[in-house]
């Protein structure tokens, strides 16, 4: 068996994640659709209740960031425990390849001897993987435990990704407001959001093998339901404050 430099090699293959691996696309899909619909919904909800152009870009502007560092964290948060718990099954996994490795030998080759090869040809295969204990530990992870060392996932990566996305969902609702367009703010900004919602709602449809029209339709109803729901109460609450 390998000396405790293989040890480090599994260590390192966890930092290899590129920018779109390791759950970083679901991540950043995931924050578009978040940062458009949410800020989408503040914004409709701050001009039901006030209507004042500066306040309504305002409070988009805190919506952008604080969704932006909130999704960030819970991102980073939740892919570092993900990588906890496999990391700990993966030391469990190599601590058992460690303290019982004429054990796990024969289970090996008991696992090629099911898929075809003859006894012989098995335990030589088995023995040959055990001589390499980041070899080794590769096949019991992916075998036993369903994971690939070099996709576990990066922390920074998907915080990263799920930041940069929720950004610019959210500031495409804050387009019209920024450029002080006035009244015509309001709808631009509805008019703009609804044709975001269509083309994320078909792109997500499309990369999960589902009709892109279905999938539009779909991300319009639900994102104009949200903000439909947000203008009423920003209105209902504005009225009684203002006593309008």
């Amino acid at each position: 068996m390998a000396d405790a430099k293989s040890k480090t090699g599994f260590l390192q293959a966890l930092a290899s994640d590129g920018p779109l691996g390791g759950g970083n696309l679901r991540a950043a899909v995931m924050g578009v659709n978040d940062g458009l619909i949410s800020n989408f919904s503040i914004v409709m909800g701050v001009a039901g209740g006030l209507g004042d152009p500066t306040i309504v870009m305002l409070a988009g502007i805190a919506g952008l960031l604080a969704g932006g560092f909130s999704m960030a964290a819970g991102e980073y948060i939740s892919v570092t425990s993900q990588r906890d718990v496999y990391l700990h099954q993966i030391r469990r996994e190599e601590s058992r390849l460690r303290e019982r490795a004429e054990e796990e030998e024969n289970a090996l080759a008991e696992f090629y001897q099911e898929r075809g090869l003859t006894p012989e040809e098995s335990q030589s295969v088995a023995r040959r993987v055990m001589s390499d204990l980041e070899t080794a530990l590769q096949i019991r992870v992916r075998h036993d435990l369903g994971l690939d060392l070099n996709f576990l996932g990066s922390p920074w990566g998907a915080a990263f990704s799920s930041f940069a996305a929720f950004i610019i969902g959210a500031f495409i609702p804050l387009v019209p407001y920024l450029a002080n367009l006035g009244g015509a703010a309001f709808y631009l900004s509805a008019a703009l959001s609804a044709a975001a919602l269509l083309a994320v709602g078909a792109m997500v449809a499309v990369g999960s093998g589902r009709n892109p029209a279905w999938g539009a339709a779909r991300m319009l109803l639900v994102g104009s339901l949200a903000a439909a729901a947000t203008f009423a109460i920003g209105w209902a609450v504005g009225t009684a404050a203002l006593g309008t």
